[in-house]
């Protein structure tokens, strides 16, 4: 039996990750959007590339969350988007509330559903996604650390002028200006990245990689990156539903791993059928140590200010 995988927020990350999911065939697709034309158009437009490409997938648009009822993946990209000059911080408050809403949807119409969310601010709009909703933490994870690392990876190949494939690298920390790129566990080609790079060189394309939403956002002028975060999303979506196990770079629920307690934060997990099946603790050197740990306290920082916008999240 095929699965249900449901998107919330029809927009164009919701758009690409449908199309992405009909052509792996990943599962059969509810596209949601309050509004409703925007789903329905997007699911038929898809829906008529079928018969072209050979793809046996169905896809519905709505705005009913009747429709989500017993969805196996769930990926919510709802929420209103960075605008040129807005950091994903000042979004907080009015996606608290489209959270809100979303969370309430799910609990109530697919509490066994494995939940992604894209949504930002990610840190904190995940953990406030888990609170709504009450669905246990290991079923509810943020992506973000596969899309900071694929920007990570994309720059320094440009730089090295070497195939993206050769280069293996993991940026945790929060999805922002605090992520923190990993940079003794890079490799090129099996060879660390140190020895391949000048300082100078390496701290520019973390900078950029740290601006690299905002990069896009500028060019764009209006909306912001769409075709990269769908696919990581997919990504994760896929390694839940065929169990591949990967090792990937989300946010997810730390109980203490990386010192951390009770907080959504980018780290490398296994996700398999069972969801965030085990969070893979790396030994990082003094300098990510620091660095994660401003990471850290940036998150809480944001988490206070989404406490202070709706109390009920203090519990």
């Amino acid at each position: 039996m095929r699965k249900k995988i449901t998107l919330i927020g029809a927009g164009q990350i919701g758009g690409t990750l449908a199309h992405l999911i009909t052509i792996k065939e990943l599962g059969d697709v509810v596209l949601f959007d309050v509004a409703e034309g925007v789903a329905k158009g997007k699911a038929l437009d898809i829906a008529q590339s079928t018969s072209v490409d050979g793809f046996n997938i169905n896809l519905i648009g709505t705005s009913s969350y009747e429709d989500i009822k017993n969805s196996d993946v769930i990926i919510i990209t709802a929420g209103i988007p960075r605008k040129p000059g807005m950091t994903r911080d000042d979004l907080l408050g009015t996606n608290l509330k489209i959270i809100k809403q979303v969370a309430e949807g799910i609990k109530k119409n697919s509490p066994n559903a494995f939940v992604i969310c894209i949504t930002n601010p990610l840190d904190v709009i995940v953990m406030a996604l888990q609170k709504y909703s009450g669905l246990p933490t290991n079923k509810v994870v943020g992506m973000a650390g596969i899309l900071d690392s694929s920007r990570f990876k994309y720059f320094l190949s440009q730089e090295l002028k070497v195939p993206v494939k050769n280069i293996s690298s993991l940026v945790l920390g929060g999805h922002g200006d605090t992520m923190v790129p990993v940079l003794d566990h890079t490799t090129v080609n099996g060879k660390s990245l140190k020895k391949l790079i000048s300082k100078e060189k390496l701290d520019k394309i973390i900078d950029r990689t740290r601006k690299g939403g905002g990069e896009i956002n500028k060019l764009l002028e209006k909306g912001s990156a769409f075709y990269a975060p769908a696919t990581a999303g997919v990504e994760m979506a896929e390694s839940y539903i065929k169990d591949l196990k990967k090792t990937l770079p989300c946010a997810a629920y730390l109980k203490g791993e990386y010192r951390v307690k009770n907080l959504y934060v980018g780290v490398p997990v296994i996700i398999g059928s069972s969801g965030v099946e085990k969070v893979v603790e790396l030994t990082l050197n003094k300098y990510e140590k620091e660095n994660f740990d401003s990471s850290i306290e940036a998150v809480k920082a944001l988490i206070a200010k989404a406490k202070e916008i709706d109390p009920k999240l203090s519990n």
